[in-house]
């Protein structure tokens, strides 16, 4: 489906692709967290990926994971003109979830705006850089994130 992304990823990020795979179709890179806007800014602009779809966005809790970033950010993106999918993942956070954060990707996908509150709200991840970043679901004054495995 989708190899030549996986193919042009690794070509123009060599060392901030951290693994990759396409079982069943799916698609999917691992990316290094320092290199996340720069390789999302790539699939936008690079004519060839046009990468003009944000799809979703989430988080996933890993707790024993923690040495090697507990916290997994999942981003789906499509490419109308190109009819191409792309899975993206940051793994973020130790065990205390400190260290858990990612540079804001809302001046590349405006709609990204909305779901980055929600993974911050959920599951405590910080993006770094978006304009308003704060509380989207639950009541300012909640404690906690409802979608940590350990909450």
């Amino acid at each position: 489906m989708s190899k030549l992304v996986l193919d042009r990823l690794q070509a123009k990020f060599e060392g901030a692709i951290l693994e990759v795979h396409s079982h069943c179709g799916d698609d999917t890179a691992l990316v290094a967290p320092a290199r996340w806007k720069p390789i999302c800014r790539f699939l936008r602009d690079d004519p060839a990926l046009d990468f003009d779809m944000l799809v979703d966005l989430c988080g996933v809790d890993y707790p024993s994971r923690a040495t090697t970033g507990r916290m997994e950010v999942v981003m789906h993106l499509y490419s109308i003109s190109q009819k191409h999918r792309i899975r993206l993942k940051a793994r973020v956070g130790d065990e205390d979830m400190d260290g858990a954060e990612l540079d804001s990707v809302t001046s590349i996908w405006a709609g990204m705006n909305w779901l980055e509150r929600e993974v911050f709200d959920m599951s405590g991840v910080k993006f770094l850089g978006h304009p308003d970043l704060r509380r989207i679901l639950v009541y300012p004054e909640f404690e906690g994130h409802p979608l940590q495995k350990t909450y």
